[in-house]
């Protein structure tokens, strides 16, 4: 099926020249993996967003079965530390709040937010209080991410992306805007994340045999695609120099994309690479990345 969005020859300039411009440690030409360390104890593990403030990460699992639409309580969020210790298995939901299968998850500050199936949730990481938002209309709310004051939702199965105003409505008077973005745009969006210039990117999974690219949404709203269909896309994330790192189902990989190179493997033998964090140190970038389907998570540092 062929994509309604222009290809990488109509991107904005600022985000060609983020694209293109080495400005950091990392390149996708000079990305190797140092190491590779498998960690296990998890049920079904889905996202994994790291807590710059605490040092800690946050996993969101299942709890039970791998059916991600079962509304059966058993969903939590652990608190992880770097080296995919488990220190509080359940650290939310706190008592009085339910999970049933927390899909992605994004940090910033002391706040949390994760979806679950048809809604989002925000959490204080400190005294655990959390708020829930239902998205009337949504079919699969997977990834959340923060953009200025705007919380961005991704629902792949339904192509669409819906938008939560204010983003930290944990304590905000009456209900936020839920508002509906776009749909039926081809992309089904599954990871989204910012980029360096502002703009939100967006990684897309379809099926098996349908692939999905990457594309750009600017602040202004305009869609661009930077890549072809590539596979079934869940993480992504943008190094200091532009290229994205990105995990591929079709492929069972984590990768690295650049538009000049395409995408270099650089770890396989996944059967479901979620969405993944990344956390900077001395020794480059450390990768962790949830393997749904085999309740692990991989621990991969890149070097620099």
């Amino acid at each position: 099926m062929s994509s309604k969005i222009p290809l990488l020859a109509t991107v904005p300039a600022a985000f060609i020249i983020a694209l293109t411009a080495v400005s950091g440690p990392l390149s996708a030409g000079e990305v190797t993996v140092v190491s590779d360390t498998t960690v296990t104890g998890f049920t079904y593990p889905e996202s994994v967003a790291y807590d710059a403030n605490a040092k800690v990460l946050y996993v969101s699992e299942f709890g039970s079965e791998l059916k991600p639409t079962l509304k059966d309580g058993a969903g939590r969020i652990s608190k992880v530390a770097l080296d995919g210790t488990i220190l509080e298995q359940g650290f939310l939901p706190a008592p009085g709040q339910t999970l049933n299968k927390p899909k992605g998850v994004w940090v910033a500050g002391d706040r949390l937010w994760t979806t679950d199936i048809d809604s989002v949730w925000v959490f204080d990481t400190t005294t655990k209080e959390g708020r829930k938002v239902d998205l009337p209309g949504i079919k699969f709310a997977n990834d959340p991410t923060v953009v200025g004051n705007t919380l961005y939702v991704s629902d792949n199965r339904g192509d669409q992306l819906y938008s939560v105003e204010p983003a930290d409505f944990l304590h905000a008077e009456g209900e936020p805007k839920v508002t509906l973005v776009w749909s039926g745009k081809e992309i089904n969006p599954n990871g989204v994340a910012p980029a360096a210039d502002g703009s939100l990117l967006l990684v897309g999974f379809g099926a098996k045999d349908t692939p999905r690219g990457i594309h750009v949404m600017t602040p202004g709203g305009e869609i661009t695609a930077l890549s072809e269909g590539i596979g079934r896309l869940d993480g992504v994330y943008e190094m200091p120099d532009g290229t994205l790192l990105i995990t591929d189902w079709n492929s069972g990989s984590l990768g690295v994309w650049s538009a000049a190179s395409g995408v270099t493997v650089l770890a396989s033998g996944f059967k479901g690479p979620a969405d993944f964090a990344v956390v900077p140190n001395a020794d480059g970038l450390l990768v962790v990345v949830p393997d749904l389907v085999k309740s692990e998570l991989r621990l991969i540092q890149l070097s620099q």
